[in-house]
Parts: C-alpha cells; sequence; structure tokens
C-alpha cells in the first residue's frame, strides 16, 4: 500500500497537477481576500479575521478537489491498467485507500501555504496577536475535514467511469449536494418541524460547527462516517467487476 501511494503521490508532482492544486488554490484565495474590493476583502472588513476565507475556501475546493481525484481510478480504467493493479498482492481496500490518501495529501498541501494568511491577519491585528487563535485552528481542521469528505466523494466518483470528465461532474454534484443540498431542503416550507434533523444530514451544518472553533465529538463522527461510507462504496464498486 505504502508503495502505491507513493507512487500516487510522486504522479502529482511529476505532472503539472500537484502544482496546478496548490497555486490555483492559493491565488483564488488571495484575489477574493485581498485584492478585490467587497466584503470578502480582510482589509476593508477592519478586523482581524479569517471568516472571509473560511467562508469561500470550500467553494474552491468544490471545484479543485473532484479535479484531483477525477483521475484516480477513471485513469486507471481507461488505460486498461486497472486489471494489472487488481492481480497485485493488494486487497482492494489497500488499493482504495492508497488512492484517497495520496488525493488527500496533495489537498492537504495546498492548504500550508494559506498559513500566510493566518500569519498576515495576525500580524496586522490591533494590537498585533488580537485574533481568535483556537476559533482559526479550529476552522483550519474543518477546512481539512471538508476537504477530507471531497476527497472521498471523487475517488468514489472516479471508480464508476473511465471518463474522466463524467467522474469531475459526479463528484462536482455529490460534493455540492452533501454541502448545500440538505440546506435547501430544510428551508422547504412544512418541514420546519424537522429542519434540524435536516441539517444535521449536511457537511455544511458540521463544518460551521467546528469553524467556530470548538471540536464536538459529533461533528468528527459525521465526518469519519460519511468518509468510511464513500471508501466502503468504492471498495464494493471495485469489487462488483469480480462478480
Amino acid at each position: 500500500m505504502l508503495v502505491l501511494l507513493s507512487k500516487e503521490i510522486r504522479s502529482f508532482f511529476t505532472s503539472l497537477t500537484g502544482y496546478f492544486v496548490i497555486i490555483v488554490f492559493l491565488i483564488a484565495n488571495s484575489t477574493f481576500l485581498w485584492l478585490l474590493p467587497g466584503d470578502m476583502n480582510i482589509l476593508n472588513s477592519g478586523y482581524a479575521t479569517l471568516d472571509s476565507f473560511f467562508s469561500f475556501a470550500p467553494w474552491v475546493f468544490l471545484l479543485l478537489v473532484p479535479a484531483v481525484t477525477m483521475r484516480s481510478f477513471a485513469e486507471e480504467n481507461k488505460s486498461g491498467t486497472m486489471e494489472f493493479l487488481l492481480t497485485k498482492p493488494i486487497t482492494d481496500l489497500k488499493l482504495v485507500l492508497a488512492k484517497y490518501f495520496g488525493s488527500l495529501i496533495l489537498v492537504m498541501l495546498s492548504l500550508i501555504p494559506c498559513l500566510i494568511f493566518f500569519y498576515t491577519v495576525r500580524v496586522l491585528g490591533n494590537p498585533p496577536g488580537n485574533m481568535d487563535i483556537g476559533g482559526t485552528w479550529g476552522a483550519f481542521i474543518g477546512l481539512f475535514l471538508l476537504a477530507a469528505i471531497y476527497t472521498a466523494i471523487g475517488v468514489f466518483s472516479s471508480v464508476l467511469s473511465d471518463n474522466q470528465i463524467v467522474a469531475f461532474i459526479v463528484a462536482l454534484f455529490l460534493s455540492f449536494f452533501l454541502y448545500q443540498g440538505f440546506d435547501f431542503i430544510a428551508a422547504v416550507p412544512g418541514l420546519q418541524s424537522i429542519n434540524t434533523v435536516i441539517l444535521n444530514f449536511g457537511i455544511n451544518e458540521h463544518y460551521k460547527s467546528i469553524s467556530r472553533g470548538v471540536i464536538d465529538s459529533r461533528d468528527i463522527v459525521y465526518y469519519i462516517v460519511v468518509i468510511t461510507f464513500f471508501i466502503l462504496f468504492t471498495k464494493t464498486k471495485l469489487q462488483s467487476r469480480k462478480w
């Protein structure tokens, strides 16, 4: 598994994919947070906070993560190397996990340069350091966990087709639905009595909870359960090739 994981990570950086994801994520967030005028501009807000970043970053990941994961299995299927992989002495679960963690590590690396935002806002505070450190780190954890779910969804979508574009669209749709869909459903007239229950099925409710800086075990369990489900769905789809 470690050999395959290492191969996955190397493949990202021997092509332009890895560098592209990190650069685009950093540039997209920097443009909206520091350059473009508006409510999201940190300098215009007058507050030493990264709330704008944590509101905008999930939408950037919504596009970038499927772009990273769409090749995971789709490329193997199209090139015909999937059958070769399945003959190797590695279980289907380990194969899925290698693909998953390879993509997740790349996504995590895209977050590291954004620590520049944290340092800059902390320095610009009046007095310097006047910001909610605990809440900010909690929000970083929430963003990473959100990206971890997107990655699990993306890998699952990739195993459904040998067409990378199809895999991208499916991952984008599923990620958007889990992130925002339940908010729309909860707002439907007549469902107000159970809207809290409905909201708890969506990512956004748990992401907002962690972003407040409070690490609730219920939120962590939610992320783990959703990620596990999609990894098991992927494993089941792989095994169906043998039926």
